[in-house]
C-alpha cells in the first residue's frame, strides 16, 4: 500500500502545485478567464452539491480530469470489474480533498494556518468541523468508504483495509507537507525575485 499511496499523493501535490502557479492566490479560478455560474438548473444544482460553490468551466474539466486518470490502467489492459470500478471511486473521493487541501499547505498566500472559514470565500457557505476543515471533507471521506464497501461486497476481500490504510498513508504524508511546507514556500518566492517574460519572444494580440 505505500507505493500505491506514495504514487497518488505526489499525484495529488503535483496538481495542486500546477493549480497554484496557474491562480496563485485567487482560489476557486476567482481570476482565471473562465465561465462561472451560480444561476440555471445547472449552476443552482452544482451549488447544492457543493456547499454553495459556483461552477466554472475550469472545475468542469479539472473535476473530469482525476477519473480519466485513475482509469488509465483498464484502458491500457488491466480488466475492468465491478469491485475495481468502486475502488476508482473510493481512491477519487478521499484524492480529491487532498489534492484540495494541499492547494492551501503549498500555497504561500495561505498555508496550512491560513485555512479558516474566514479567509476561504468558496467554503464559507460550509458547515466546519471544530474550525480546522470543511465538512466537505468529511462527506467525501464517508462517501469513499461507501465506494470501498461496495469494492469490498463485489470481490475485493481487503478493500477496506485497504482503504483505511491508504487514508492514513495520506494523513501521515499531509502532516510531513505541512512541516515542510515553508520549503516550498521559500522556493516559491526565490523563483519570483526576477522574471524573463520580457525576453520569452512573446507576441502580443
Amino acid at each position: 500500500m505505500l507505493v500505491p499511496a506514495l504514487f497518488w499523493f505526489a499525484l495529488a501535490f503535483i496538481v495542486a502545485c500546477i493549480e497554484i502557479e496557474s491562480e496563485g492566490k485567487w482560489g476557486w479560478a476567482e481570476k482565471a478567464p473562465t465561465w462561472f455560474r451560480t444561476t440555471g438548473v445547472v449552476g443552482k444544482t452544482y451549488g447544492l452539491l457543493m456547499g454553495g460553490k459556483p461552477f466554472t468551466g475550469y472545475h468542469l474539466f479539472m473535476f473530469l480530469l482525476p477519473p480519466m486518470m485513475f482509469h488509465i490502467p483498464f484502458v491500457s489492459g488491466l480488466k475492468l470489474t465491478l469491485a475495481a470500478e468502486f475502488n476508482v471511486w473510493a481512491l477519487f473521493f478521499v484524492w480529491c480533498p487532498l489534492w484540495d487541501y494541499l492547494w492551501f499547505v503549498l500555497n504561500p498566500e495561505f498555508g496550512a494556518a491560513g485555512f479558516k472559514k474566514d479567509k476561504v470565500w468558496w467554503y464559507a457557505n460550509s458547515i466546519w468541523i471544530f474550525g480546522l476543515f470543511p465538512a466537505d471533507y468529511l462527506i467525501a471521506a464517508a462517501i469513499s468508504f461507501a465506494f470501498a464497501g461496495g469494492a469490498q461486497l463485489a470481490g475485493k476481500s481487503d478493500a477496506l483495509a485497504g482503504h483505511a490504510a491508504l487514508l492514513t498513508l495520506f494523513l501521515f504524508m499531509t502532516a510531513m507537507t505541512i512541516a515542510a511546507s515553508p520549503l516550498y514556500h521559500r522556493w516559491y518566492r526565490y523563483m519570483r525575485r526576477s522574471d524573463d517574460r520580457d525576453k520569452a519572444g512573446i507576441f502580443h494580440r
